[in-house]
């Protein structure tokens, strides 16, 4: 079976590497620990197609380590019991590199078993793993290896790779290869930052593709359909996910509607309907809250809109929540306030209720003192007199604070000119 055309252009040292300069730039850390030689054990983490394995093994290469790889879906500890029990065989004089690729599927036991190996120097251990490490990898592991992180590569850098790629193909099959306008930017912009599936989408089309006089054509409308949706990642369990989630919140949170817009698009281009209209209903209460306090009923109704149409059409009443949200006036008057209450309670800062709030619904209530002070403020000018209510150790605690913006502000003169009597 011939290798994939990913792994037959995967490159064989650090500057052929598409993308991480952040990491791999001349003069960056990871880029002086592969030079020094001396390398310790790290974690990969990113996502998939974006060269985590590609550097684990030029590292290997580079430093003359023998290289044993397991993947964290199939992989047992019998299997890495197996790997240590290579250490000081013939081929192992310059060390021992494990690369354990996704990681986050092993379980505490496994990962446990690691340990003793990594802290005597029996073997290296590289991680890699898509899901973020500090959620997913044990303390007692995390805490013995460096975390890297590497990011999607941006379409210009994958379009270099999309050409390496093309030109590997034209050198290897000895013939030529015609693109239409456009058919290398497409697979560029498309792929979401991994390298690895726009190198699958080039052989795709170069499989796929009109062979007339000694050359393939291969057209953009080809490109389209080995690229479709592949565009955005996502995964409903993964970081990607939340981060989109947070992305979405914190960009209505700042006002900037265009930004909500956009991560409000890639939830709902990835089918997540539900997790879109829970996020925005919180936003409306804990954002915007009591500086446009009608913005939850109005939210509350396009959510309503939105699960009844379904997608496509639910789109466009929470693109009109999201912007209603985006462009209100903000306030987090209402949560920080409920915090504070419910962090007191949980440390402990409380009191028995005051005797005239406590219910006198009963038979022998009055004997015992309760309701009988109480005073009904419906009974007095504005429907407010003034009595304690907060139990006695606390009476003077204030949890909330009016917002500074018109609604709270008019509140606030209001019930000034009442309690103070003016």
């Amino acid at each position: 079976m011939s290798t994939p055309l990913a792994d037959r252009l995967r490159p064989d040292n650090l500057a052929d590497i598409a993308g991480q300069e952040h990491l791999l730039k001349k003069g960056r850390v990871l880029r002086k620990i592969i030079e020094s030689k001396n390398i310790p054990n790290m974690i990969f983490y990113g996502p998939s197609g974006i060269g985590k394995t590609t550097v684990a093994q030029i590292i290997a290469s580079q430093t003359n380590m023998s290289m044993h790889k397991l993947n964290g879906t199939s992989a047992s500890t019998a299997d890495i019991k197996d790997v240590i029990s290579r250490v000081g065989t013939l081929g192992t004089e310059h060390g021992i590199l494990l690369y354990l690729d996704e990681i986050q599927y092993f379980n505490k036991k496994q990962q446990q078993s690691l340990l003793e190996f990594i802290e005597n120097g029996s073997i290296t251990l590289i991680a890699s793993t898509t899901e973020n490490p500090y959620f997913y990898i044990y303390n007692a592991l995390l805490s013995r290896c460096t975390v890297f992180e590497f990011k999607p590569v941006s379409a210009g850098e994958v379009k270099k790779s999309i050409d390496r790629a093309f030109s590997l193909l034209k050198e290897e099959k000895n013939i030529k290869i015609e693109l239409e306008e456009g058919v290398t930017e497409h697979i560029a912009y498309t792929c979401g930052g991994d390298v690895r599936k726009a190198i699958n989408a080039v052989e795709l089309c170069f499989l796929s593709g009109k062979v007339t006089k000694g050359k393939v054509e291969i057209t953009k409308e080809q490109a389209e359909e080995v690229s479709q949706r592949s565009a955005m990642r996502f995964d409903r369990d993964g970081d990607e996910h939340y981060d989109i989630l947070s992305a979405l919140q914190k960009s209505i949170r700042g006002s900037d509607e265009n930004a909500a817009l956009h991560y409000l698009g890639r939830l709902l281009h990835g089918g997540d309907l539900l997790s879109a209209c829970r996020r925005i209903l919180v936003t409306a209460s804990e954002d915007i809250g009591l500086a446009y306090p009608q913005a939850v009923p109005i939210v509350k109704a396009c959510v309503d809109s939105a699960i009844q149409l379904g997608l496509p059409e639910g789109r466009i009443p929470l693109a009109q929540a999201v912007i209603l949200l985006a462009t209100a006036p903000k306030s987090n008057s209402a949560i920080c306030a409920i915090d504070d209450a419910m962090n007191d309670i949980a440390n402990g800062v409380s009191g028995d209720i005051p005797q005239h709030l406590k219910d006198s619904h009963y038979k022998g209530a009055a004997k015992m003192g309760r309701g009988v002070t109480y005073k009904y403020p419906h009974s007095f000018e504005h429907n407010y007199i003034k009595q304690q209510y907060l139990p006695d150790n606390i009476k003077n605690k204030t949890y909330y604070t009016y917002g500074k913006n018109k609604n709270e502000q008019a509140a606030y003169v209001y019930w000034q000119k009442i309690k103070n009597g003016s």
